[in-house]
């Protein structure tokens, strides 16, 4: 399985991008981080609308879609582990998870998504949506795997 986290803004290093790389780095699934920034001063629907752009530009053809959103639907990890397999059973090879801006996806990502995922009900800062994100990936591949590293 391929996957792709496709976000608005980009790692200036620090302990957010240390998390991410030790997820990533453990990870045996191929996961590609595509970061992206608007330079010119969009504001409201008008940047929503660019950094859709920007983001769909990310996401390989075919993907499944999975897009982080506040109206998500919360998983346990193994639902969420679930998922993944379900996608890789349908025969799905690349899965891609959108991550917006400050001020969220515009409705056009929104209705793009094959599926909405809420990490809870608390706001988290985007760059550490990517660590969290990559977190449950690596449980996923081990509950898919049953690898003691997921003690439910």
């Amino acid at each position: 399985m391929r996957l792709t986290i496709a976000s608005i803004g980009k790692f200036k290093g620090g302990p957010l991008q240390a998390l991410f790389d030790e997820y990533t780095g453990r990870l045996p699934w191929q996961l590609t981080l595509k970061e992206s920034e608007e330079k010119k001063p969009l504001k409201g629907e008008k940047l929503k609308e660019r950094e859709a752009e920007l983001l769909m530009k990310s996401v390989p053809k075919g993907a499944k879609k999975i897009v982080l959103h506040e109206r998500g639907r919360e998983f346990t990890s193994i639902e969420f582990a679930a998922l993944l397999k379900s996608y890789a059973d349908e025969g799905f090879q690349d899965v891609a998870f959108l991550i917006g801006g400050a001020d969220g996806h515009a409705r056009s990502t929104l209705d793009q998504a094959d599926q909405l995922l809420s990490l809870g009900k608390m706001t988290w800062p985007h760059l550490m949506v990517r660590g969290l994100l990559a977190e449950q990936l690596y449980r996923a591949h081990s509950i898919q795997n049953n690898h003691p590293y997921h003690r439910a």
